[in-house]
């Protein structure tokens, strides 16, 4: 049923040589999920497939279709395999690719692109088959792993008394999928960690999700001017400002954050972000006191994000089940310091105060107090924001990128006969 996927591409002849001794000819990125989808692993794929074409790479994507039907589409340097897809019943943003047929499909592409390395993203339908696929054709797998399984809990309404066995279910799934490959990566140390307390007993290599430090910087010129044209710009009233950037579901815990906010000095909330609590959160707000301070921005095009983060004075995140973060890597980038859930791999992204601080997870009174602190002098404030900045330094995107090189031809030599 080979219609029911991507339309044929033209064979591709492999790239000749490696002149430049380094870079990988070709690879082919698995993921199941992928922009237009709104999330962070969806952003670092593509991040990651964009950044690699850009220095030289010719990079593929097998993905689903974001409207069902299967089609071949070139978008900034990258090649993308959509596949025939339907809606998920576990979040509104991410469909499902349909698995009938798929192998055959997956053999004519491998057969055509004869890529150097396959990466899979994740270790749910496009992951697995593709993994298993470049296995038989000989071709080496790097995965990173994205996934823990309270991220699912909620879209999926696993009940409170199941959720022990269901991890303990997910986490044996994922080390099955993530023991074919050759290399396994995740975003920080501590999501290494995570893997090897689930039983996974390969070796992890942390690779950071990796900033644009040109994209996402502090504002230039006078701050307090700039950051009140930004909130012009944006429709957000001129206030003190804490920030949050991210989905506004379940597991990302954000009506501590307007808790917080009816406990601190007269802060705002600023909410980037769609999701299936938005109507909650409204009356939450309301029902605190607050609604005139929580303001909420809705979806926000990937160029206005860092005007959103330059309108802000400090970041907040309540999530408790955050492998790195990307937005609060964005927001430290920016210049901003950071009150975060003292959980996970948070941690990593706090040095408490010097950049900002962390907090109880569960304790909104705690993370008001601690916004209050950050900013209730000017110069305090920017010291911790220079020093964030200077935090998200370690994680330049293009040291990422040129990791990422490495392992892809590392892991081709090894699997040379």
């Amino acid at each position: 049923m080979s219609t029911s996927f991507a339309t044929r591409s033209p064979a591709v002849p492999r790239a000749p040589g490696r002149s430049d001794g380094g870079r990988p000819a070709r690879v082919l990125i698995g993921t199941d999920t992928y922009p237009p989808d709104v999330n962070g692993a969806a952003y670092f794929t593509a991040r990651l497939a964009r950044g690699l074409a850009g220095r030289g790479a010719d990079v593929h994507v097998l993905c689903p279709s974001p409207g069902g039907r299967p089609h071949v589409a070139e978008r900034d340097g990258v090649v993308e395999h959509r596949l025939r897809s339907l809606p998920s019943l576990a979040h509104e943003s991410v469909r499902l690719a349909l698995p009938p047929g798929v192998r055959g499909h997956l053999n004519r592409l491998l057969d055509r692109l004869r890529p150097d390395a396959v990466h899979i993203q994740n270790h749910f339908l496009v992951g697995r088959m593709l993994a298993g696929a470049a296995r038989v054709h000989g071709i080496p797998v790097v995965a990173t792993n994205h996934f823990m399984p309270e991220n699912l809990f909620d879209p999926m309404r696993v009940p409170e008394a199941l959720r022990p066995h269901a991890a303990r279910l997910a986490w044996w799934d994922l080390a099955r999928v993530l023991s074919r490959a050759e290399h396994v990566t995740t975003p920080t140390s501590a999501a290494a960690e995570l893997l090897a307390d689930r039983g996974f007993a390969r070796p992890v290599e942390p690779v950071s999700c990796g900033i644009d430090l040109v994209r996402f910087r502090p504002s230039p010129g006078s701050a307090p001017v700039e950051r009140r044209r930004t909130r012009a710009r944006l429709g957000v009233p001129d206030r003190t400002t804490m920030l949050f950037v991210g989905r506004l579901d379940a597991e990302k815990h954000v009506d501590e954050l307007v808790r917080a906010v009816a406990r601190t000095r007269g802060v705002q909330l600023v909410l980037a972000g769609r999701g299936a609590h938005r109507a909650r959160l409204a009356e939450l707000a309301r029902a605190e006191g607050v609604a005139d301070r929580v303001v909420f921005l809705g979806f926000v095009p990937h160029r206005d994000l860092p005007d959103v983060y330059r309108c802000a004075d400090v970041f907040t995140i309540a999530g408790t089940a955050e492998l790195q973060s990307i937005a609060t890597l964005e927001a430290m980038a920016s210049g901003l310091p950071v009150v975060a859930a003292d959980a996970m791999a948070l941690p990593h992204l706090v040095e408490e105060g010097r950049n900002g601080y962390l907090y109880p997870p569960g304790r909104p009174g705690e993370l008001a107090a601690r916004v209050d602190t950050v900013v209730a002098e000017e110069a305090e404030r920017v010291r911790m924001g220079a020093h964030s900045r200077a935090m998200a330094a370690r994680h330049r995107l293009e040291d990422s990128l040129e990791r990422f090189e490495r392992i892809y031809r590392n892991a081709a030599v090894g699997a040379r006969p």
